[in-house]
């Protein structure tokens, strides 16, 4: 049925490639054809209202399918009690948008976050105050995400306080329900040894820690990749915090993360040729706010502009020649693929798209990240649309479409979304005082410090 649905596909893709010489974002007239067409698989509302329905249908997956015991969110939809520590921390974020929005009542948000919260404060293990990957939702249990990779995950640790501080300073009533919530977020965030990740005193923070296995794997958090808010959170916090020497020769390399090339005629400040997968651009910033905010290594707002314009701009080219990339159809970052998972970008693109990366770049991109929104929806929604928003990949080329969601790709559609909307995660993040303070002593400057 699948296949079906693709087999004539070239008229489509013809149509596609020649709208994107046009500045119009309204898709082609509808054309028949014996597989995909281009008329709309669902009623055309407006921008706001689809937004707004994505981010509805998305956060089912982080409410609905929550962990019952645990509240925390799943790794993916067939991980049954596994659970995942940052995707939870988007999971969080995603529930203060489901809040403010209206899709459940403010008393129901703090229920859910007290018992998030309880687990991980009660029951969840951790080690030097830093959360494992993985964890059992059911038991509390470390779930290996590999035989070295069985204790603390720093990175993963990060995701989850970037939520949990972006929650307390969301919930910030005077009643005794909220209060101890904050404090109990605050009890974990102080508890995380971040200066200890330093690994022995060196001016870098270190990935993974085991408790049989030490440091073996031995994963510096370098740049530029995802790692960013690990050494934002490891600045400010207030009782492991770790000095600036250690983000410059840590994090930066001493500038080495630099690039200044161009590619499709747009300059990339930072991070590897043509920018790398889109989740780099991402996961941070779900909290940290890139807008006009500089160091001595980049403007960030520049940064992540860049980094989605030419992963759109590769896309449209399709030096591959894979079926369906073009101005309405792209996006490359880590996802499911046929039979497998891998970090997609433009020097490891395998053909499949994931909505996420698009869409999640909406505050970047917008006209682009819509146009691309539209299609997945209005096009392939009869096949990529389920009970909890975008199905996680497809690939036209194939014929291939996941039946997979996952909590990391799921989390960021809806805060990237409400931070184009309303820049709503952003200014809560930025609001902590501790963040402001250490992010000063890296040497960041902008407006939201």
């Amino acid at each position: 049925m699948i296949k079906s649905f693709f087999k004539g596909l070239a008229l489509v893709l013809l149509l596609l490639l020649l709208s994107c010489k046009s500045n119009k974002s309204q898709a082609p007239a509808p054309v028949k054809t014996s597989g995909i067409d281009s008329t709309d698989k669902f009623p055309r509302i407006s921008d706001e209202q689809l937004l707004k329905l994505v981010q509805k249908q998305t956060f089912k997956y982080f409410y609905d399918f929550a962990h019952p015991i645990s509240g925390l969110a799943r790794e993916r939809n067939t991980s049954g009690d596994v659970v995942t520590t940052g995707g939870s921390g988007f999971g969080v974020m995603a529930l203060v948008v489901a809040v403010d929005r209206g899709f459940i009542s403010r008393a129901d948000g703090l229920l859910r976050m007290q018992k998030i919260v309880a687990f991980l404060k009660n029951k969840a293990v951790t080690f030097h105050g830093a959360f494992p990957h993985w964890l059992n939702g059911a038991t509390w249990a470390v779930q290996p995400f590999s035989e070295q990779d069985n204790g603390a995950d720093l990175v993963e640790t990060s995701f989850l306080m970037e939520g949990l501080l972006t929650a307390r300073q969301y919930f910030n009533g005077n009643t005794a329900d909220e209060t101890n919530l904050r404090t109990d977020i605050n009890t974990l965030w102080g508890a995380v040894e971040w200066d200890w990740f330093r690994q022995n005193g060196q001016n870098a923070l270190y990935w993974h820690w085991s408790p049989n296995k030490n440091w073996a794997i031995n994963l510096k958090i370098q740049g530029w990749n995802e790692g960013l808010i690990a050494y934002v959170l490891a600045a400010s916090s207030p009782t492991h915090s770790i000095p600036k020497i250690v983000y410059d020769q840590g994090w930066a390399q001493n500038g080495a993360m630099r690039n200044g090339s161009t590619f499709y005629d747009v300059k990339l400040p930072l991070g590897p040729a043509l920018g790398g997968p889109l989740f780099f651009s991402h996961y941070s910033f779900m909290g940290i706010n890139p807008s006009g905010l500089s160091d001595a290594y980049a403007n960030y707002q520049e940064q992540n502009k860049a980094h989605a314009l030419i992963n759109n701009k590769y896309c449209i080219a399709n030096p591959k020649g894979y079926k369906g990339y073009s101005c309405d159809c792209w996006g490359l970052t880590a996802s499911d693929i046929n039979n497998g998972y891998t970090a997609s970008s433009p020097t490891n693109d395998v053909g499949v798209i994931a909505p996420t990366a698009a869409i999640s770049s909406l505050p970047y991109t917008p006209d682009e990240s819509m146009r691309a929104l539209r299609f997945f929806y209005y096009k392939l929604g009869d096949k990529l649309w389920g009970a909890y928003g975008f199905y996680d990949a497809f690939n036209l080329t194939t014929g291939w479409v996941s039946n997979s969601y996952l909590a990391i790709d799921q989390g960021p559609i809806i805060v990237m979304v409400e931070n184009y909307r309303s820049q709503l995660l952003w200014k809560l993040f930025m609001s902590c005082p501790e963040i402001k303070t250490g992010m000063r002593n890296l040497g960041f400057t902008g407006p939201a410090l």
